[in-house]
Parts: structure tokens; C-alpha cells; sequence
């Protein structure tokens, strides 16, 4: 079963629109100041805390997670950030386009993703981990939420259409045309029915967020080393997530750009193609279908479909686009091995078009970009049942979850006293 818990969340009663960011991890050191230059209230200062130190700071050194604690004592000195008094929960929609999503937020516990309750589908980088590992700790507070999603369950469904009807604490449109609405979920009936539908579900996935669940498992093993009487229920054993049922989530394509040709010419390139695919120059931008792959160079796209024997529709990592693609040509052709470490391969979200894929080939950036088809929500699943890992850069989810509306501190009785 897995285990949600409501909090004493401390989140903004105004300036909402002002204080929620994007996630620390899709913005660099230098968009993320640019984006909160002119804005104190920005939680930019608090989850990219380098922003307010010197220029060349190292980005891992004591100095930025002091920051981030003094920023954060800072917004709730000024009233920016209040606690909740009781325990709540909270619910989070965000709107792109004509579709909503609805996901409960929660405190999931850290001793649940160690056993595999919530399930994973990503290694994770041990410098990210390190860093996340260390912001949590200096803040003794998960700030930026986990996305989890679970197979839909038509109690849940009823509870939250219920919520939705009551009047949100805020709704705002951030710059990218995404709608956040919030809700307090603080009465203690809809709590207790919260609480017992997540009994009856198996586990949790990782949407996206695996530095970040990786990062509050490690600071939780820390404190119970340090508390080896403490609870189960120990407030350092949980951490913030938000939880979608799956049908509601949308995954979007991740694509490639490569360097070069591991010397082979454009010609000699398309022939080696051909051994695992079927090659046409259609001039498609997209794929169509599963198995297949656009791919632009020399400024014409092609569709490369994979021939039957170049994947194993039983295995769940084997079938997947991207293992496909990493298999057949960047591994054995491009000789990419490891496309998290290598410089010769990078990678953009489905969010900003095939458009940026044509720029950065034309410009000579690039030698050559693949178009991706979606992996599934259902494709993920099964990788993280089969207790399986995806190659890198695998899912695109859309929209993200804002930073800021609501974090999950631990409670000091819970810590040292020092």
C-alpha cells in the first residue's frame, strides 16, 4: 500500500504568480537570474540560491545551501512563506491548452521509495544527487515537489471533483500559458478518505523527479542513523510530492542532436542505416507511429522505421523508441555509449518543436537531429514493474510542476536540538 500523509505546509497567501518558479533543474544558473532579476519574491532564490552570490560561484560549495536557509528564513520572517496550523492536504491543476490536470499533494514516504513502493525508471547522476542532498538538508525541507502518478481509481476521481467544486486558494497564468489553481484540503473527512484510497494502491511511479527522490531517501537514512529510536513516522522520512492519476498525465517526445557522423560520410551513413531500417527521405518532421524516427540532415528529413529483429516487443526496455534508436545508431554508428556523459549527443524537449532541432542543424551546431515518437505512460509503467531502468532522457512530461505553492519542512522535534 502506499503511504500519503498531510503536513503543515508552508506556502504563500498572496503573490502567488510572483513567487512560483519552474523547476530548479530545467533552468541553468543564468536564466534562472535572469528570470528573477527585478523579483525578491521570486522562490528562484531559495531553490537556485547561486543566483544571489557572485557571478563564477561554485555552484556545489557551502556558500549556496547557506544561502537557500537564509533565503528561506528570510521569506518567512517577512510573512512571503506561512505555515499552515493543521495537517492538509493540497490540491494542484494546472491547465495547457484545452486539458487539466489534477494531482493531490502530499508527504510520501522516503522509506517506502527505498523499498521500492515508489517505483523508478531513471538512474540518477550522483553530483545531482549529492547537490539535492545537500539543499535539503541545509533547509531540512523538500521545496521542490516529486511527480508521482498512479492507475486511476474512480474513488480518488470523486474526492478531488469534489474539491474543485470549493473556491481555490489562488489560480494564476504563469508566462508559459500554463493556469495553476490550488486548493487547502483541510477538512478531516475528505483527509481520512484521501488517506484510505492511497491504502488500496499498490505504488507510486516517478513521473519526473528522480534526483530529488534519490535526494530526500539519502537525507532520511541520515537522520535515522543519526535517531536510531525515531519512528517510522519521523517527519524526515517523508518528502513533498505531487500525485497524478496516469491518464491525466502528458508525455511528450525527447529528441536527439548528434555532433557528427563518427566520420562516415552522408552517404555512408544512410547505407549503415539501412541494415536495422527502412529509410525514405519523406520530408516528415515527425513519426508517425511507434518504431519509427524522423531524422533531418543536409537539410531534408527522413523516416527511418525499424525492421522487425531490431527490437524485442517482449522486452519493455528493448521495445522502446529510444533504446531502439540508442541500440541501432548511436551506439553501433555514432559510437555514443553513454549518452547521460557524452558531449557529442544532446537533447530537447518535444515543448520546443522540431523548429529548434532544424536551427541547430542549419546553424552547424549540429550534424544531424532525430525526431522522437512519445514514450507511454503505459511503456513507463512497465519498465518500472519490471524493475527496469529507461535510457536517459527518455520522457518529456508537460506541463511542469511550479516550485513554490507549497513545501514540506520536518519538524524540529524531529532533529537535533543542537
Amino acid at each position: 500500500m502506499a503511504t500519503v500523509k498531510p503536513f503543515k505546509g508552508i506556502r504563500p497567501e498572496k503573490n502567488f504568480e510572483k513567487i512560483a518558479c519552474p523547476p530548479y533543474d530545467v533552468l541553468n544558473t543564468e536564466e534562472a537570474r535572469e528570470m528573477a532579476k527585478g523579483n525578491p519574491l521570486s522562490f528562484l532564490h531559495i531553490d537556485k540560491p547561486e543566483i544571489d552570490l557572485p557571478k563564477g560561484t561554485d555552484l556545489y560549495s557551502p556558500a549556496v545551501y547557506a544561502k537557500a536557509k537564509e533565503n528561506l528564513d528570510k521569506f518567512l520572517s517577512k510573512g512571503i512563506l506561512k505555515q499552515d496550523a493543521n495537517p492538509c492536504f493540497y490540491l494542484y491543476a494546472q491547465t495547457m491548452a484545452d486539458r487539466t490536470q489534477y494531482g493531490l499533494v502530499a508527504a510520501v514516504s522516503a522509506l517506502e521509495y527505498d523499498r521500492g513502493i515508489i517505483r523508478k525508471h531513471e538512474l540518477t547522476r550522483k553530483e545531482k544527487e549529492l547537490d539535492r542532498s545537500k539543499h535539503v538538508n541545509a533547509l531540512n525541507a523538500t521545496t521542490g515537489p516529486v511527480f508521482l502518478t498512479y492507475p486511476d481509481r474512480q474513488d480518488l476521481d470523486e474526492i478531488v471533483a469534489g474539491i474543485t467544486t470549493q473556491i481555490p486558494v489562488c489560480s494564476f497564468m504563469s508566462d508559459d500559458g500554463i493556469r495553476h489553481t490550488f486548493w487547502v484540503i483541510d477538512d478531516a473527512t475528505d483527509i481520512k478518505k484521501i488517506e484510505k484510497a492511497f491504502e488500496q494502491i499498490p505504488v507510486l511511479y516517478i513521473a519526473d523527479g528522480h534526483h530529488r527522490s534519490a535526494a530526500a531517501g539519502n537525507v532520511a537514512a541520515m537522520h535515522r542513523k543519526k535517531h536510531p529510536g525515531a519512528k517510522q513516522d519521523a517527519s524526515f522520512n517523508y518528502f513533498l510530492a505531487v500525485i497524478f492519476p496516469s491518464s491525466q498525465l502528458f508525455i511528450m517526445d525527447y529528441n536527439r542532436l548528434v555532433k557528427d557522423l563518427n566520420g562516415r560520410t552522408p552517404e555512408e551513413f544512410i547505407q549503415a542505416l539501412k541494415k536495422d531500417f527502412f529509410v525514405q527521405a519523406t520530408g516528415l518532421s515527425k513519426p508517425p507511429k511507434r518504431h519509427m524516427f524522423g531524422m533531418y540532415f543536409g537539410g531534408q528529413w527522413y523516416t527511418l522505421t525499424a525492421k522487425p529483429g531490431s527490437f524485442n516487443e517482449e522486452d519493455p526496455v528493448s521495445r522502446l523508441d529510444v533504446s531502439i534508436l540508442q541500440r541501432n545508431v548511436l551506439q553501433p554508428l555514432l559510437n555514443i555509449g553513454d549518452p547521460r556523459t557524452d558531449k557529442r549527443i544532446d537533447f530537447v524537449g518535444g515543448i520546443r518543436g522540431v523548429a529548434e532541432l532544424e536551427h541547430r542543424v542549419n546553424n552547424g551546431e549540429f550534424k544531424a537531429a532525430f525526431s522522437m515518437y512519445p514514450t507511454s505512460i503505459e511503456e513507463l509503467i512497465k519498465v518500472a514493474d519490471a524493475k527496469l531502468i529507461m535510457p536517459p532522457k527518455s520522457t518529456w512530461f508537460e506541463p511542469k510542476l511550479r516550485s513554490g505553492l507549497v513545501i514540506y519542512q520536518y519538524d524540529e522535534k524531529d532533529l537535533d536540538k543542537k
